[in-house]
């Protein structure tokens, strides 16, 4: 029951994050352009450029996670393959930036990427991969037809002892 609600707001968790993330990162992109600033000698033109297509490399990779989320609401159905991999990198990665967030950042965005990952969680968690479909309904231990009966009257090796 509470699948698909949980399924539609990740997905409009993780396009918000995605898109939120790609703006960020494309803004240090341009100050950093803009002030001539480097790091360690690095060149700032490079730097800019880095960040902006690390921005939207990983801002992509949240909206692929978004689209997942979005086809599990839409289809009402546990992610597999792919589309599953690619929910437990975000959460992986949710938990990892959670953890780097409580030290740099604060509780604020430690509890933000806490969230996102319960979301995470949840969703790959409330889907229960044993469920019988209409494909496969009738055909489990229950229902099916048994064992075989042995075959009517006497086999092959089932010769008379001669007298």
């Amino acid at each position: 029951m509470v699948r698909r609600p949980v399924a539609w707001l990740l997905a409009v968790v993780l396009l918000a994050e995605g898109l939120g993330i790609a703006a960020v990162n494309w803004f240090l992109g341009v100050v950093a352009e803009r002030q001539h600033m480097s790091l360690a000698g690095l060149d700032p033109d490079v730097m800019s450029l880095s960040s902006k297509i690390g921005g939207v490399l990983f801002g992509l990779y949240f909206l692929l996670c978004a689209y997942v989320a979005l086809l599990v609401a839409l289809r009402d159905r546990a992610p597999a393959g792919f589309g599953r991999v690619v929910l437990v990198s975000a959460a992986v990665v949710h938990g990892l930036l959670g953890a780097v967030a409580w030290g740099i950042v604060g509780r604020g965005a430690f509890v933000s990427m806490a969230v996102v990952l319960a979301l995470i969680v949840l969703l790959l968690m409330t889907y229960d991969r044993t469920e019988n479909t209409g494909a496969d309904a009738g055909t489990g231990p229950e229902t099916g037809p048994g064992p075989a009966a042995p075959a009517a009257g006497p086999g092959p090796m089932d010769k008379a002892a001669p007298a």
